[in-house]
């Protein structure tokens, strides 16, 4: 009976020992069910616009300096006291307009004397040239000899000699008389006077009396690069086109105050060699200045229109991604799948950039949300509208182009007009 017991309470234990062993088969299916997938986001919202393709006009910016078209330097051309200033510094002048005087008495004293030298020769080879006649009649018959002859022929030479000596003093009299009126060469603007009434002029540093710049027109000095112009001249290989085209060429100025000049400018020349220090070629551009309102030495932004891009694929620059030199712009398809392609870009319009390659005309580019959009991804696209504030500007290079086509200094490295 013991036994028995003893066995039955064993069983017993044991039964309740494998019961969560027995029960656990019945949890097991439920913990290797999946999980539920989670649901997918939206697609994302991105703002869009179509690709433009238009004729756009090409500007070049340079940044350069204005110069006039002559700087003449007013010198004394003889020595002298300074006896009179005529003009008002800082005015304009006109050519032949008197500006200072020099004491002309010791001059007209040299002119009176070198007159009278003048006389005298004459009136020696006058007398020299008789006697040379008499004496040829008196050996034409036989009563002069050969050697007479030729002596009184040979004086008579020397003497017409002397006379046209003396009469090259009074000419060079005369000169130096007419340079102590010191007159104006062109029309222009007159500078500070370098010399005061009552200095002796016309020796050492006080040979300079003043300047006079025409400024009207005036010149503007630009830098293109080497490389630049080097692709410009490939571009325009044959000179008669290339004459032609810069005879095209329209600069604009834009002063300090973001003012543009009313004139128009045009090409004038281009530096027969480049710089070696800064690998740049100097180029000049030509505006009329009425009224001298551009003064020489002031900085300017020289705009110049150089070529028209035909058919020139448009897209908003912020639709443009740059990522360590390359670029990317997001195409939307009529899916509406985004793809991400890689561009190649020209200039810069304004608010827009020229793309030369990677989209076609009126394909949809991801404007706003671009950094949302994956490659093969649905989006859900909405119309951009550019801000209020943007309005067209002119095509404005946005890398080295050549010639006339920008810098705080005349040695800005851009490229030329093409």
């Amino acid at each position: 009976m013991f036994a028995r017991s003893h066995l039955r309470r064993l069983v017993g234990s044991r039964s309740l020992a494998l019961l969560p062993w027995l029960l656990l088969p019945v949890f097991l299916p439920g913990c290797s069910r999946k999980p539920a997938t989670p649901p997918q986001p939206p697609p994302a919202e991105v703002l869009v616009t179509a690709v433009k393709q238009e004729d756009v006009p090409i500007f070049h910016e340079y940044v350069g300096q204005l110069d006039a078209s002559v700087n003449a330097t007013i010198q004394a051309r003889v020595q002298g006291y300074l006896v009179a200033q005529n003009y008002k510094e800082g005015t304009l002048v006109k050519k032949g307009d008197v500006l200072f005087q020099i004491d002309r008495r010791p001059f007209e004293a040299a002119l009176a004397q070198a007159k009278a030298a003048q006389l005298q020769a004459e009136a020696s080879a006058r007398q020299a040239e008789l006697n040379a006649e008499r004496n040829t009649e008196l050996f034409q018959k036989k009563v002069a000899s050969e050697q007479e002859r030729d002596n009184a022929v040979q004086t008579a030479a020397a003497a017409k000699a002397q006379a046209e000596a003396q009469r090259a003093a009074v000419e060079q009299a005369q000169l130096n008389l007419d340079y102590t009126t010191v007159t104006a060469p062109v029309d222009g603007i007159a500078g500070l006077a370098k010399a005061q009434v009552g200095d002796l002029v016309g020796s050492g540093s006080t040979t300079v009396l003043t300047t006079v710049a025409k400024s009207d027109p005036i010149k503007a000095y630009f830098n293109v690069s080497e490389q630049a112009f080097a692709e410009y001249s490939k571009r325009y290989s044959d000179p008669a086109e290339r004459a032609a085209h810069e005879k095209e060429l329209q600069f604009e100025l834009i002063l300090a105050d973001g003012s543009t000049f009313p004139q128009k400018g045009e090409m004038f020349a281009s530096e027969n060699q480049v710089d070696v220090r800064t690998g740049s070629l100097r180029i000049a551009a030509l505006f009329t200045n009425p009224g001298n309102l551009l003064k020489p030495g002031q900085f300017a932004r020289i705009r110049v229109r150089s070529f028209v891009e035909h058919g020139a694929l448009l897209v908003p620059q912020r639709a443009v991604n740059e990522l360590q030199g390359s670029y990317q712009v997001a195409v939307v398809g009529p899916d509406n799948k985004a793809s991400i392609r890689p561009a190649k870009v020209g200039e810069r319009i304004g608010q827009d950039w020229i793309i030369t390659e990677g989209v076609k005309a009126g394909e949809r580019v991801v404007v706003e949300g671009i950094q949302k959009v994956r490659d093969g991804a649905t989006v859900v696209p909405k119309p951009w509208t550019p801000p209020a504030s943007a309005s067209p500007a002119p095509a404005t290079s946005s890398a080295p182009s050549p010639l006339p086509s920008s810098s705080p200094s005349p040695a800005a490295c851009s490229s030329p007009p093409r």
